[in-house]
């Protein structure tokens, strides 16, 4: 069976394609923006352009679009080969890969936008506690593993006082194989984390009339 992974929740742009667990080919660019344009280039360029049984899109959090798309480009994909669609939590495949890099619980730290961080902790059984969208104060405030990951664990570790180990990673779909079965899902709705910036037209009217 052919698994093709694409992660687009961060500023890093990658998709990945497997055979029975193995990695044939993989791209992983970091982009900042652009991810739209990228990555179904990207995805062409894998053999065979990419085709699979399975294919697995990140759901964040992380970037709204850059999820929006990645979402979007599994779809349409899967409704073209006939694949089965999988979505997967971002914070938990940069936890398996600091995982496998050091065997220990570890707390997962990314940007979240508007001066936030999204932060969750996970061991080897899993996430021990829900993802958070916190200030940089409540972040400490609710203390961290051991060990940081993510494109935050630096500025995290950096708040407390006693030593904490950070290890700088991206999401990267080359790892999607370390997944747990558990985290990956058929419901695709996006992970948002924190809620909405907008307030839908319907609430808003409501609140005006009211």
């Amino acid at each position: 069976m052919r698994t093709l992974a694409i992660e687009t929740a961060s500023e890093a742009c990658s998709v990945a394609l497997f055979e029975d667990g193995e990695l044939l080919a993989h791209d992983n660019r970091v982009l900042g923006r652009g991810h739209a344009e990228a990555l179904i280039p990207m995805i062409a360029a894998l053999p065979e352009k990419g085709r699979a049984d399975r294919i697995l899109a990140s759901l964040g959090p992380g970037s709204f679009t850059g999820v929006r798309i990645g979402v979007a480009a599994a779809r349409a994909l899967g409704f073209a080969w006939g694949a089965l669609v999988l979505g997967y939590p971002t914070l938990a495949l940069v936890a398996a890969q600091a995982m496998q890099r050091d065997p220990k619980p570890v707390t997962v730290c990314m940007n979240g936008g508007h001066g936030e961080w999204f932060v969750q902790s996970f061991d080897t059984g899993g996430a021990l506690d829900p993802v958070r969208s916190l200030t940089p104060d409540a972040a400490r405030a609710a203390g961290a593993k051991a060990l940081i990951a993510g494109n935050r664990a630096q500025e995290l570790a950096g708040l407390f006082d006693d030593a904490h180990e950070a290890m700088m990673l991206l999401p990267d779909a080359g790892a999607a194989m370390l997944l747990d079965t558990a985290h990956l899902t058929g419901d695709l709705s996006p992970i948002y984390g924190r809620a909405p910036d907008a307030t839908p037209q319907k609430a808003q009217a409501g609140a005006i009339s009211g």
